[in-house]
């Protein structure tokens, strides 16, 4: 069992015993629906591909789809049960599902990644649709992908409402505030807990590893919005962060970027800033450490380099079992991906529902909208977290878990 999917499951059963749940109550959570599992053939490639169908209990199941070297089954079953959670969590009425193809789209040309998106939709297009399963964009895919996608199914199925898929381009029935909404939620979510804690946002320091789309936004928004000092960013290859930024005020504005983009990181840096590798940005003393890439970045193995006393978890299970555990326990506040990065699946939802009715909403009612079920959402992982004397992570298992179940 992959390890996130492993940290998933621990955690449901420790939540279960609390909740003094059976047996057969926690297998029902634990337990998808329907796992695919089939190859795509393109020129002379044969690519492994997935969808698992976790749970529809809530309504069509909903989840992303990741074009990725490293893609498994475990990872999809993880994520695809994260999902249903998630959804859960946040309370919007759409289940849990999860896609995944081995491919790395930047060895192949747009010729062949398009010719991949419409083969998955040709071996799934009985399993998807706007009541049944509705998938969406993730790692390494985009509105383009989805436009693929949603242009095969409508092919194939004759479904004109596009709202099969999420994560479309705004020419194709996408909604605005899509491209921001996990970074937006992300911010929604700090700025709901540093109100717990009576922190005042202005005087607190954020670190962000993975300055992709998600980190990027939640940077840039929580410097406009709440006025954080972001001191650091990381991409895969290295970390820049300001010089000394405990005896300073400086720091890296995202402010002048519209959407993150491949040199952002050269051109932010100056006199006041330095590189460092890039796992040190785990290791640096920020008020606030947003893990922003992918899963399974602090383990046992690194946990020990953790100084920041609160963790945001914008990817998926960055933080796994054994690791929450230890710094659980050591007082460091993990505020859970369920619901600290569910603004995804929030504004999704919201396409979903706009294509349904046939219209188009602007980008403050979508906003307001967001603000409306995560601010909610939020505060009640908070004061059930506060009621029950347990960790953001159980609350949010707890809250999920109670929905999944009724």
């Amino acid at each position: 069992m992959g390890s996130m999917l492993e940290s998933a499951h621990k955690m449901i059963e420790r939540v279960a015993s609390k909740l003094e749940l059976t047996e057969g109550q926690v297998s029902e959570l634990t337990t998808a629906d329907k796992v695919h599992y089939f190859d795509i053939e393109v020129a002379d490639k044969t690519h492994h591909a997935y969808r698992v169908q976790h749970s529809n209990k809530r309504g069509p199941y909903k989840g992303g789809i990741r074009f990725h070297a490293d893609v498994d089954e475990d990872e999809v079953r993880a994520l695809a049960l994260l999902m249903s959670l998630k959804t859960a969590a946040v309370g919007i009425p759409m289940g849990g599902g999860k896609g995944g193809v081995v491919i790395d789209p930047r060895k192949h040309d747009d010729t062949h990644v398009e010719a991949v998106a419409r083969a998955y939709v040709q071996n799934l297009h009985e399993h998807i649709g706007p009541h049944k399963d509705v998938p969406a964009p993730d790692v390494n895919t985009n509105s383009e992908i989805i436009d693929w996608m949603v242009d095969e199914f409508a092919k194939i199925s004759g479904d004109q409402t596009k709202a099969s898929f999420t994560g479309k381009s705004l020419k194709n029935g996408g909604s605005k505030g899509r491209e921001e909404a996990t970074g937006r939620g992300g911010m929604i979510v700090l700025r709901e807990h540093l109100k717990s804690i009576q922190k005042d946002p202005k005087t607190v320091t954020v670190a962000v590893q993975g300055v992709g789309n998600v980190g990027f936004w939640f940077a840039k928004l929580a410097e406009q919005e709440l006025g954080v000092r972001i001191i650091a960013v990381a991409d895969s290859k290295r970390t820049l962060v300001i010089k000394d930024f405990t005896n300073n005020q400086d720091r890296l504005s995202l402010e002048p970027y519209n959407g993150h983009k491949r040199g952002m990181i050269e051109d932010l840096d100056s006199r006041y800033t330095e590189f460092l590798p890039s796992d040190e940005v785990v290791k640096l003393d920020v008020e606030v450490l947003v893990l922003a890439a992918l899963g399974d970045v602090v383990t046992e193995d690194n946990l020990d380099n953790v100084k920041a006393p609160i963790l945001l978890e914008l990817a998926n299970g960055p933080v796994t079992d054994e690791a929450y555990d230890r710094l659980t326990q050591q007082g460091t506040v993990i505020v859970p991906d369920i619901i600290a990065n569910a603004g995804g699946v929030i504004v999704s939802y919201l396409e979903w529902l706009q294509n349904i009715e046939s219209e188009s909403w602007d980008e403050d009612r979508v906003n307001q909208k967001l603000e409306q079920i995560l601010g909610s959402a939020s505060k009640k992982m908070i004061e059930t977290a506060k009621q029950q004397k347990i960790s953001l992570k159980e609350a949010a298992f707890s809250m999920a878990i109670e929905e999944l179940l009724n």
